[in-house]
């Protein structure tokens, strides 16, 4: 019941992070059909390519034999061997084709599917393979359904391709029983034929259906619950609260910086009480006045209190204050727009305190 409460609690896609952990792991989508249809097609183009003429000389060989017999002398134990050799070289020429057509494709099936990539945690001991509730639920589950309706699907389409082949070829099959041994073969590569093409539609149907529903269940296994989704997020972008509260303390160790930065300045610019923006300029340093610290609401009071303290003058100028603010960030020089009107402010702090040494 708890399998299936987790499995409906995962609502979410599995993100890229989960995907290729999966496939590190080993874990990736794998149709043994789409493996079954390569060992199918190749043993097709076997029947048709090399199984009529190595056929014929094995039959040919098999009728030297039979046909004379007094030309193989078995006598000693290197007559055995040179008897058993030539029927195997004969057998072997005709069997090495089959061999190498299975391993190709079959790794090249594998390869198509996905990339081969040493994985160790596919080879370790697991106690879920071995327990008995894993094995009933990988038998009784949706996998082991479709497992069983694809082998369900091939052993009858076999069987009745296999039936109505023979039921046609009956009586011709029992005559080529007495008759020479190329007819024999050649009746048999003439059913096999019929028999694998119908074989080969059917695995390719199957195939084609199954490398769509492995990928589709892989998928589905690897779905995430909302709070995987959570958890993944805080590893790779680091915990929200955390964050939250680092940038907290960032902004306000900026902000003490700032307001010991407020006896440096020349004058100050607010409104009432919302908005502080504290300017420094001497001719010494520079062309254009600097906001050395700006603030609002409880920062704009504490910067006109410490303007107060350390007798720098304040104006009050809501419309530039507030323009100021908006548009000039902390250690830069004013834009142009603003000249005139600081200009103005300026000229009134050295009238009114000639002696501007002592604000450096």
């Amino acid at each position: 019941m708890s399998d299936d409460q987790d499995k409906d609690s995962k609502t979410e896609a599995a993100s890229e992070k989960k995907i290729a952990d999966a496939i590190e792991k080993g874990n990736t989508p794998f149709s043994r059909e789409v493996t079954m249809f390569a060992s199918v097609a190749a043993i097709y183009i076997f029947i048709v390519f090399f199984l009529p003429q190595g056929a014929a000389t094995v039959a040919e060989a098999l009728k030297d034999i039979f046909e004379q017999p007094e030309a193989w002398r078995i006598e000693t134990s290197t007559d055995v061997v040179a008897l058993i050799t030539y029927v195997f070289s004969k057998t072997g020429a005709l069997l090495i084709p089959f061999f190498t057509l299975l391993i190709v494709f079959g790794i090249g099936s594998s390869v198509l599917q996905n990339l081969p990539s040493p994985v160790l945690d596919r080879i370790a001991p697991k106690m879920n393979r071995i327990s008995p509730v894993s094995g009933f639920t990988r038998i009784y589950g949706i996998q082991g359904l479709v497992e069983f309706a694809k082998a369900l699907f091939k052993i009858l389409i076999v069987s009745i391709v296999i039936a109505l082949t023979l039921w046609n070829d009956y009586y011709a099959s029992l005559e080529s029983m007495f008759s020479d041994p190329l007819t024999i073969f050649s009746t048999m590569a003439d059913d096999l034929n019929q028999i694998m093409i119908v074989i080969l539609i059917a695995t390719a149907i199957i195939a084609i259906a199954d490398f769509f529903w492995t990928r589709h269940h892989w998928h589905t296994e690897l779905r995430m619950t909302k709070q995987e989704v959570k958890e993944e997020l805080k590893q790779s972008q680091g915990d929200p609260i955390v964050k939250a509260r680092l940038r907290s303390i960032a902004r306000d160790r900026a902000r003490r910086r700032m307001i010991t930065s407020v006896p440096r300045a020349t004058l100050v610019i607010a409104n009432p009480t919302h908005y502080a923006v504290a300017l420094r300029y001497l001719r010494e340093e520079g062309d254009a006045p600097v906001v050395v610290a700006k603030g609002q609401d409880l920062v704009a009071l504490k910067i006109r209190e410490m303007a107060e303290e350390n007798g720098i003058p304040v104006f009050e100028d809501a419309p530039l204050a507030r323009s100021m603010f908006a548009q000039v960030s902390v250690d830069s020089v004013i834009p142009p727009v603003f000249y005139k009107a600081v200009a103005e402010l300026i000229h009134r702090v050295y009238a009114t305190q000639p002696n501007t040494k002592r604000m450096t």
